[in-house]
C-alpha cells in the first residue's frame, strides 16, 4: 500500500505525477508475448482496454506432477499498493524462483504450484497507459481489467484451463482479490471465461481499513510503543476516520489516515508499520540510508520496502530496468518499470478506505474457499484488525468457526518442533496465524508459508514428495 499525491505532505510526488501526465506514451502494441525456449516461462502484454496495457509473467513449475486425480494448481499473485509490482516484488523478492541476485530461492512457491504474476492495476510496474484517462479509480475497475487479461490467457489454452487458479494477495491486493474473484465467477457463469477457480487467500490484507486503524492505538499501547496518552490520541483520530467512512467521506478518511500514521510515527519514534517490534529501517530487508520517517511512511514505502534485497545497481528499479528488461525483450522503448506507478495510488483516493467485507461474505456464501493469513507482528494490517473484521461477517458458519480450537503449525529442519503458527478451518473459511512474521509473511517465515500454500492449493507435490 502506497501513499501519494493528494495529501499536503506529498507535493514532490504530485510534481512527478504532473510530469508523467504531460508525457503519456504513444500507442505501440496491442498484445505481445515471449518466453523461454523450453516453455517454462512466458510473459507478455494484454491490451485490457484501449490504451491500457497490462503485463503478465507465467512460470511453469519444474516439479509439476500428475497423480491422475488432483490437478496441478496455479497461483495468481496480486501485490498491494495500489501500485506495487507483483512482477518485481512478489516474484523476485518474495515467492518466485529467483531472488534479485538471480540466485535460486529455496522457498519458492514454484515447488508446489505454477505462478502467474501481474502488474496490476494498469500503470503499475511494466504495465502502462497511453493516456491518463485509461487509469482506473476503483477496485471493481481493476477487477474488470484482470478478468479481461485472464480471458485472453485462458480461453484458448486447455493446459491453463485444467489447472485450478488460486488468487493469493498481499496488503491492498486483498481488495483486488475479492473483487476479481467475484468478477471471474460472473464471467465463468456467463460462459465468457474458461477457468477452473480454486479460491482466494488474503495475506495481511487491507479488507477493512476502519478495523485496522482502530487496532493501532490499543496494540501499540500493549507492546509499549505508545504510552496511554498517545494511545488515547491515536484512538481519537481513529474514531474520526470511522465517522468519515460511515458518512461515505472516503477521500477525507484517506487524508485522516495519513494524519494518524504521521502521529503514530512521531509518537512512537518511528515504529515500523510492517513489524511493530522494530524501528523503521532496522530489519533485515530495509536500508536506513534510504529511509526517512514521514507522515506517508507505510504506504508510500510499500513498493520499495524490500528494495535493499536487490543488490544490483539502482536497487529494484535498476534491476527491473536493467537485466530483467533485457531478458524480457518486449518492453516498449519508452516504457520503464515503475515509470507511471506514482499515479496509481492517487487515482484510488476515493476507494482506498472502502471496506470489502461484503465481498468476502459473498464469496463464502457461494462456497468459494477463502483463506486468511496474517503475520503476528504486522502493524499496518494487524492481526487484531483482521480478527475484528472477520467477526463482522454474516456468513452462517461463523459461530461454528469461532467455537473451534486452533491447530499448531510446525516446520521441519533446524526449528523442528517449534510452533510456527496456528490454523483454524471450518467449511470454506480458513485462518492462519503466522508467528514471527510481519507484513511480508513469505519473506519472514518462508518454510511455514510454503507449507501453507501447498495446503491451500491441495498441491500434488505434497503427496508425491
Amino acid at each position: 500500500m502506497t501513499r501519494t499525491s493528494w495529501h499536503p505532505a506529498s507535493l514532490q510526488l504530485l510534481s512527478l505525477s504532473l510530469l508523467l501526465c504531460s508525457s503519456f506514451l504513444s500507442p505501440m502494441l496491442v498484445d505481445a508475448a515471449a518466453g523461454t525456449a523450453d516453455g517454462s516461462e512466458k510473459w507478455g502484454y494484454v491490451e485490457v482496454r484501449p490504451k491500457a496495457h497490462m503485463f503478465w509473467w507465467h512460470y511453469r513449475s519444474p516439479q509439476r506432477v500428475d497423480n491422475g486425480s488432483t490437478p496441478w494448481p496455479t497461483v495468481l499473485w496480486l501485490q498491494g499498493g495500489p501500485g506495487g509490482s507483483g512482477v518485481a516484488i512478489g516474484n523476485f523478492q518474495e515467492i518466485g524462483p529467483l531472488d534479485t541476485d538471480l540466485k535460486p530461492r529455496n522457498s519458492t512457491w514454484l515447488q508446489v504450484a505454477d505462478l502467474l504474476f501481474v502488474d496490476n492495476p494498469v500503470a503499475t510496474g511494466y504495465s502502462f497507459v497511453e493516456d491518463e484517462s485509461a487509469l482506473v479509480k476503483t477496485d471493481w475497475e481493476a477487477a474488470a481489467d484482470l478478468t479481461t487479461l485472464l480471458k485472453k490467457l485462458y480461453n484458448r489454452n486447455e493446459s491453463l484451463q485444467k489447472s485450478p487458479l488460486f488468487i493469493v494477495a498481499e496488503s491492498y491486493g486483498g481488495k483486488f482479490a475479492v473483487t476479481t474473484a467475484l468478477s471471474i465467477l460472473k464471467a465463468i457463469k456467463a460462459g465468457k471465461l474458461k477457468l477452473n477457480f480454486g479460491g482466494v487467500a488474503l495475506g495481511d490484507s487491507w479488507i477493512s481499513p476502519e478495523d485496522f486503524v482502530l487496532s493501532w492505538g490499543p496494540l501499540l499501547l500493549d507492546v509499549s510503543r505508545l504510552d496511554k496518552k498517545d494511545s488515547e490520541k491515536s484512538n481519537i483520530l481513529s474514531q474520526k476516520i470511522r465517522q468519515e467512512i460511515a458518512k461515505g467521506q472516503y477521500s477525507d478518511a484517506t487524508n485522516s489516515w495519513g494524519d494518524l500514521e504521521a502521529f503514530i510515527s512521531s509518537s512512537s519514534n518511528g515504529v515500523d508499520f510492517y513489524n511493530f517490534l522494530l524501528d523503521y529501517g532496522r530489519d533485515a530487508v530495509t536500508s536506513m540510508s534510504t529511509v526517512k520517517v514521514s507522515r506517508k511512511l507505510s504506504m508510500i514505502n510499500y513498493k520499495t520496502y524490500l528494495t535493499s534485497k536487490a543488490s544490483s545497481s539502482g536497487g529494484i528499479s535498476g534491476f527491473m530496468n536493467g537485466v530483467i528488461r533485457k531478458k524480457l525483450k518486449i518492453i516498449p522503448k519508452n516504457v520503464s518499470w515503475g515509470g507511471q506507478s506514482g499515479l496509481v495510488f492517487s487515482y484510488f483516493s476515493n476507494d482506498f478506505m472502502k471496506p470489502r467485507i461484503n465481498e468476502v461474505d459473498e464469496l463464502l456464501s457461494l462456497g468459494i474457499n477463502v483463506t486468511i493469513y496474517n503475520g503476528q507482528v504486522d502493524l499496518i494490517c494487524a492481526t487484531k484488525g483482521t480478527e475484528a473484521w472477520v467477526q463482522k461477517l454474516k456468513w452462517k458458519g461463523l459461530n461454528n468457526f469461532n467455537s473451534l480450537e486452533r491447530k499448531p503449525l510446525y516446520c521441519d529442519g533446524e526449528e523442528a518442533g517449534t510452533t510456527k503458527g496456528f490454523l483454524k478451518s471450518y467449511q470454506n473459511l480458513h485462518f492462519y496465524w503466522i508467528l514471527g512474521a510481519g507484513h511480508f509473511v513469505p519473506v519472514d517465515q518462508p518454510c511455514v508459508s510454503l507449507k501453507m500454500i501447498a495446503d491451500i492449493t491441495h498441491s500434488p507435490a505434497v503427496s508425491s514428495s
